[in-house]
C-alpha cells in the first residue's frame, strides 16, 4: 500500500510513505518517472538526506531515483525491535512492490550496504545491479563488544550520546574541523534518530551473517569503500573475488561516508557502476 504525501518537479523528490512489512517507510522519489530505477539506502545514525547530491546527479541524467529511510530512521517508524538483516531487506523489496517496480539498480551504504548482500543473495532476479559500499557480509566476533556498548549507550542516554562519537568515526577529527557544517548536519540526525531504531538496526548488525552467501550473488556488482575507513577496505577486498565480475573501488582520502567527504571521487564510480552495469544506457 502506498499513500502520496507530498508532490513536486521531476528534479525535486517526491514523498510517498509505503506499508512496510514492520511499519510505515518513507519514500522519496525523483527524476524521469519512466527511467531506470535506482533505490538508495542509508547508514546507521543518518537518514534519506545523506544521497541528497547523488539523488540529484542521476535524476538530472534521466534515472528514477528512489531513497527510503530505513525502518527506526528519518520519517520511517520506528517499530519494536529487534530487527533482522533479512527484515531490512524486505523492506526495500516492499517499496519496490509498492511502487511497481520489478528490478532496481540497487546502492546501499553501511547498513545500506549490509541489507544490500542480503538483497543480492535472496532477491537476486530483482536486482538490476549492487553498488555496495563501506558494508561488511558478516558481523565478525571481535565487533560484537562494540555494538552491545553502544546499544546500552542508547538504552540509557538515547542516541544523542551517540552523535560525536559517530561523527568523528564517520568523518575523522581534521574533517569535521574543516567542515563544521557537515558534521553538524549528521549529528543532528544521528541525535533525532529514535532510540527504537537505533537499537533494533544495531541488533540487525550484530546478526549479520551473510558472508557465505555471497558466492550466489549473480547480479553486476561494484564495491566501493573509503581507503581510510578503518578495517572496511581490507574486508571488502576479501569479498570481491567472491562475487563473480565484482569491481572493487577504492576512494581515497574517504572514510566511512565517502560520497559526503569525497564526493567527485564517489560519484564518478558510482556513474562507472552504472555504465557497467548498463552498457547499452544513455543516463551517464
Amino acid at each position: 500500500m502506498m499513500a502520496k504525501v507530498g508532490s513536486a518537479a521531476r528534479t525535486r523528490p517526491e514523498t510517498f510513505r509505503v506499508t512496510g512489512p514492520a511499519g510505515d517507510i518513507a519514500v522519496f522519489a525523483q527524476g524521469d518517472p519512466a527511467g531506470e530505477p535506482v533505490l538508495m539506502t542509508h547508514s546507521i545514525l543518518s537518514s534519506s538526506m545523506m544521497w541528497d547530491d547523488e539523488a540529484a546527479l542521476l535524476a538530472a541524467r534521466g534515472w528514477r531515483v528512489i531513497r527510503a529511510d530505513t525502518r527506526g530512521h528519518g520519517q520511517s517508524q520506528a517499530p519494536a525491535g529487534p530487527y533482522g538483516m533479512d527484515a531490512l531487506a524486505a523492506d526495500s523489496i516492499a517499496v519496490l512492490d509498492a511502487l511497481d517496480i520489478e528490478r532496481v539498480h540497487y546502492v546501499g551504504l553501511s547498513l545500506g550496504g549490509m541489507s544490500g548482500f542480503g538483497l543480492g543473495i535472496r532477491y537476486s532476479t530483482r536486482m538490476a545491479s549492487l553498488c555496495l559500499c563501506d558494508a561488511r557480509a558478516d558481523t565478525p566476533p571481535a565487533l560484537q563488544p562494540a555494538w552491545a556498548e553502544r546499544i546500552a549507550q542508547a538504552r540509557e542516554q538515547g542516541t544523542a550520546a551517540l552523535a560525536d562519537a559517530t561523527i568523528e568515526r564517520w568523518f575523522g577529527k581534521s574533517f569535521v574541523a574543516a567542515h563544521p557544517e557537515i558534521a553538524d548536519r549528521f549529528r543532528r540526525q544521528a541525535a533525532a534518530t529514535p532510540a527504537a531504531g537505533f537499537i533494533g538496526c544495531a541488533q540487525a548488525i550484530q546478526g549479520l551473517d551473510y558472508l557465505a552467501g555471497v558466492e550466489a550473488i549473480a547480479a553486476p556488482t561494484t564495491l566501493v569503500v573509503g581507503a581510510n575507513d578503518g578495517s572496511l577496505p581490507e574486508a571488502m577486498a576479501h569479498l570481491r573475488p567472491l562475487i563473480a565480475g565484482a569491481v572493487l573501488e577504492v576512494i581515497p582520502g574517504a572514510g566511512h561516508l565517502p560520497n559526503i567527504d569525497q564526493p567527485a571521487a564517489f560519484q564518478e564510480a558510482l556513474l562507472r557502476h552504472l555504465a557497467r552495469a548498463r552498457p547499452d544506457t544513455t543516463h551517464g
